[in-house]
């Protein structure tokens, strides 16, 4: 059972602020660390002192970690051309050794686009269902050949296809609510099946229709990692559970329905349940950056336990 630590840095962090969190990550013997790629802090959050980049902040982590895999819970195909994106993780990958994985999605926050000038089209399905084939196409092309692509949105002609990843295949995420399209785009691209915020009943309806489209396409279901994504609130008591809930402007009731919350024997139990369904990877959304006593409890007392 892996447990990785997904930190929201859109809501407030400087680099400094996540390079100590990927740190302790490491120390603490979690197996990765998770951003998210967004530029605008969301709900009451000033997201003060600003933004940082997806690809920036894991490029710097990379040179400043040994161990620990890096990646994105979701880069968005809107942010950038799929031959840049491309460009950038493989480049990434090459200065953590071999470490990144790349997590996909389609974009969903206007807000953000408008923001900063990013233009939000009103089909984004189909565009990330062609990065998807142009990322993992520039990849897969032999050094010395090149790589052709002529679709609806992207069109690329005698790419050299360079460079390439250390890693044989850079590991690549995709996950989602949705009922059709997406589970055929997983079992088309996908090495992981990620599941968000979602309760163990959705979550097992998912990985059903993630796992009947992986033998529709004549794929081994069983070849793609199945994980969740879940908010953390881990306490050693009652109270220390509320004090961390109230930290992020959330309820501890509410966390123990929505999330992983309570006491380390209650988290543990609940993973249990989630597992039942296939999962074997969690990523912990660590909203509170500043609590590193948060991430040792969870170290000393829950992984222990999975491990």
């Amino acid at each position: 059972m892996d447990l990785r630590i997904f930190t929201e840095p859109q809501q407030g962090a400087t680099y400094d602020t996540l390079l100590t969190v990927a740190k302790a990550t490491e120390s603490l013997g979690f197996d990765a660390f998770f951003r998210s790629d967004h530029y605008l802090a969301m709900g009451d959050s000033t997201g003060l002192p600003g933004p940082t980049d997806a690809w920036i902040t894991l490029a710097g982590l990379a040179r400043e970690t040994t161990r620990i895999r890096l990646g994105t819970l979701m880069t968005a195909a809107t942010f950038r051309l799929p031959g840049v994106l491309a460009i950038q993780v493989a480049q990434v990958d090459q200065m953590s050794g071999g470490r990144v994985e790349l997590g996909l999605g389609a974009g969903w926050f206007e807000e953000e686009h408008k923001a900063y000038g990013i233009p939000f089209p009103k089909e984004k399905f189909a565009r990330l269902e062609e990065q998807l084939e142009i990322v993992t196409g520039l990849w897969a092309t032999e050094r010395g050949q090149t790589f052709d692509h002529h679709g609806t949105h992207y069109d690329l002609t005698k790419s050299p296809a360079l460079p390439k990843p250390t890693q044989p295949r850079v590991p690549v995420l995709i996950g989602g609510h949705g009922a059709t399209r997406t589970p055929r785009l997983a079992a088309r691209y996908a090495d992981e099946f990620n599941m968000p915020f979602a309760s163990v009943e959705d979550t097992a309806r998912q990985f059903g229709r993630v796992r009947d489209a992986a033998k529709e396409a004549g794929r081994d279901p069983g070849d793609l990692v199945y994980s969740n994504a879940l908010v953390a609130c881990v306490g050693k008591d009652d109270q220390e559970v509320a004090r961390r809930a109230a930290a992020i402007g959330r309820e501890a009731d509410e966390l123990r329905t929505n999330g992983l919350a309570g006491s380390p024997a209650e988290v543990v139990d609940k993973i249990g349940r989630y597992a039942e369904t296939g999962s074997t990877r969690f990523y912990l959304q660590i909203l509170d950056l500043h609590d590193l006593d948060h991430l040792e409890l969870i170290s000393a007392e829950v992984q222990s336990q999975l491990s």
